[in-house]
């Protein structure tokens, strides 16, 4: 890629992720909380400096890169002179071969089995389920019909989570009632792309493969996990009705426990799978470049 080329793609990259994380910077200033959009910066270890930075992917050669890169983490000088740069993916797999080989089979699973629609969200009311006030993860925020008929609905629904990583916060009262039983060494046996959480860790694929993986994978599978995790809170117990989403409107609630609420849902979970499998793809497409360009 041309010197012009890249500077280009790489200011737009920034731009563009500057504009992203500008209000959860400026809330970091003001020391302010967002129960909402807090998540995908504590949940997710990923910092605002690493959204801006800027990948090709791999097999891309940087023309007069190799200054402006030296230290970045598995990049090399190449070129005449040494003076451009591009993705050692050598050394990127000899230390993240394990960590590549991992999501590229579970994406591709998760792309291969059947989506499910029917879980309504109650992921989120089963980790405050039987909960006192105080015990709640969030609890500047009130349950939007109490405490009693939260446990209600948990207790009336059947609870069918398919992912790991939101069953074990499930608390110990609502874990036995999942219908399906879950654990880390079955993930694989599990995932599927109707669940919201499985569509939200793409953003977390997407950080942890680091520079194989090019800028605008990186930043739609964060905007991806942002508006997803408006819909989660929107479908869960908590009252956000007080806050606003990225787009300027406020967060109404979707009330599952309706069957209004939950024809809702499960229209826009449909549209979340679909949207979570192209990631999915690119995703893969962009391990497979960098498996390519080893040879």
């Amino acid at each position: 890629m041309t010197f012009p080329a890249w500077q280009q793609a790489a200011q737009a990259h920034t731009d563009r992720a500057t504009a992203l994380t500008a209000e959860h910077r400026a809330r970091n200033q003001r020391g302010e909380k967002h129960p909402v959009e807090d998540f995908l910066w504590t949940y997710y270890t990923v910092r605002p400096r690493e959204l801006h930075r800027w990948h090709p992917g791999a097999g891309v050669t940087l023309e007069g890169a190799a200054a402006e890169r030296e230290g970045w983490k598995h990049y090399v000088a190449t070129g005449p002179a040494n003076a451009d740069a591009t993705i050692d993916v050598e050394h990127f797999f000899e230390r993240r071969a394990q960590t590549a080989g991992y999501v590229e089979k579970l994406l591709t699973i998760t792309l291969d089995r059947t989506a499910r629609y029917g879980c309504f969200g109650l992921h989120e009311w089963a980790m405050v389920y039987r909960m006192t006030p105080e015990q709640l993860r969030h609890s500047a925020l009130p349950l939007r019909i109490g405490h009693e008929a939260t446990n209600a609905v948990v207790e009336s629904h059947p609870i069918g989570c398919t992912h790991f990583d939101a069953f074990r916060f499930f608390t110990p009262e609502a874990a036995p009632l999942n219908t399906i039983e879950l654990s880390r060494e079955a993930q694989h046996e599990t995932e599927q792309s109707g669940c919201l959480h499985a569509g939200m860790d793409l953003y977390k694929w997407a950080a942890k493969l680091g520079p194989i993986i090019p800028g605008d994978i990186l930043l739609d599978s964060f905007v991806f996990a942002r508006d997803i995790r408006e819909l989660d809170m929107r479908a869960s117990p908590y009252d956000v009705t007080g806050f606003f989403g990225a787009s300027g409107d406020p967060l109404t609630p979707v009330p599952i426990e309706t069957p209004e609420g939950k024809r809702e849902y499960a229209q826009l979970q449909r549209g979340f799978s679909e949207r979570g499998n192209l990631i999915r793809i690119r995703i893969l497409e962009a391990i497979a470049a960098a498996q390519r360009a080893r040879s």
